[in-house]
């Protein structure tokens, strides 16, 4: 038996397959990197964080740590059913789709991890970026963690096996029609799963439209989680910073 699916964020994301796959994520460096963001930003302390898809929350645990009043939202109900053991009076967690403002605003909304560019309906994009900026304050900073495109095309690793926890992930990765695929394939007790993650491959040029057409202004990019100056053709990430 084969289980699918189409609109495979709102699936594969809230299934245990996903975070056992992904389990080995260096949360080290994630820690790192909310440090330096959070310091260049220079959010007010006891500041107000929205983590636009937060997953199981450990963007949003850690910024609470911090001393950061952080609410995480998400599309998967499993993620969020998880995250919210960790809530107290300031860190909530809530069911949300990040296309719809939600109905705070805050000094800074976070999208990590390349957490954008799922939607099938190009429109959702430009849609995220708009409730992005309804969701901040006057004095509010916005920041998309997306993966470099060029970088990610240079070094994609066509087909390999990833084995957790007993059970073998086959993953084959490709470009077409302007999306990064990665095919994701795996059984367990004799039935097999097949999952793909799809994102669309925005380059710095795609967001400066995204933004101009949402009315928000493009402030700094950075190529990596140390906040080193962004490349094109050599940075792993694309971080922008914006308002």
């Amino acid at each position: 038996m084969t289980k699918s699916t189409q609109q495979w964020y709102a699936s594969w994301f809230d299934t245990p397959y996903y975070h056992i796959l992904y389990k080995d994520r260096d949360h080290s460096e994630a820690k790192m990197f909310m440090d330096n963001l959070t310091n260049y930003l220079n959010i007010p302390e006891n500041g107000k964080i929205l983590d636009l898809a937060c997953g199981k929350g450990r963007h949003s645990i850690y910024l609470n740590s911090l001393g950061f009043d952080v609410t995480g939202i998400d599309l998967s109900e499993r993620s969020i059913a998880h995250a919210k053991q960790y809530e107290n009076s300031s860190l909530r967690f809530d069911v949300h789709d990040m296309t719809k403002p939600y109905s705070e605003t805050f000094d800074a909304v976070f999208n990590l991890f390349t957490s954008f560019g799922y939607f099938e309906d190009d429109a959702c994009n430009l849609k995220t970026i708009k409730a992005i900026k309804t969701e901040l304050n006057d004095f509010g900073l916005g920041v998309i963690d997306f993966m470099n495109v060029n970088h990610v095309l240079e070094h994609l690793v066509a087909e390999d096996v990833k084995t957790v926890e007993g059970i073998d992930f086959h993953q084959k990765r490709i470009y077409e029609n302007g999306y990064i695929v990665k095919n994701i394939n795996f059984e367990i007790d004799g039935e097999t799963f097949d999952f793909q993650e799809r994102v669309k491959a925005f380059k710095l040029e795609d967001f400066q439209e995204l933004f101009e057409q949402a009315g928000v202004y493009l402030l700094d990019v950075f190529g990596d989680y140390k906040l080193r100056k962004y490349h094109p053709e050599t940075s792993e990430r694309m971080i922008m910073i914006f308002k």
